[in-house]
């Protein structure tokens, strides 16, 4: 079942006090991007989140998904109502991820 983008947009707006968050289509369902760094997937209207150590961390003993895609795992985040949280754990998880690669040149 794929995610519709009614739910997309209200995981985004749940999110939006942690900074420009923003979407797009991807694997079929959409990833979630927060000031540019990807850091979350919506598939199957669920909320899904990269795994971190400081994730782990404010969500304690959230389920994981391997579901999203093959070899794939994520914390399925249940709670969506609380947002100054959802910020948080938003914020927690992009500052403990990797910086995006520079894209390459086409042509170079």
């Amino acid at each position: 079942m794929a995610s519709s983008h009614e739910f997309v947009q209200y995981v985004c707006d749940q999110l939006s006090d942690a900074g420009a968050v923003t979407y797009k289509r991807m694997f079929g369902e959409f990833g979630v991007y927060l000031n540019g760094k990807f850091f979350a997937t919506v598939e199957n209207d669920q909320f899904c989140l990269k795994i971190t150590e400081a994730g782990r961390a404010l969500l304690g003993e959230a389920a994981t998904v391997i579901e999203p895609h093959e070899g794939a795992r994520y914390f399925y985040v249940e709670n969506l109502d609380d947002r100054v949280f959802l910020a948080e754990l938003a914020r927690a998880t992009c500052d403990a991820l990797p910086a995006p690669k520079p894209k390459k040149k086409k042509g170079v």
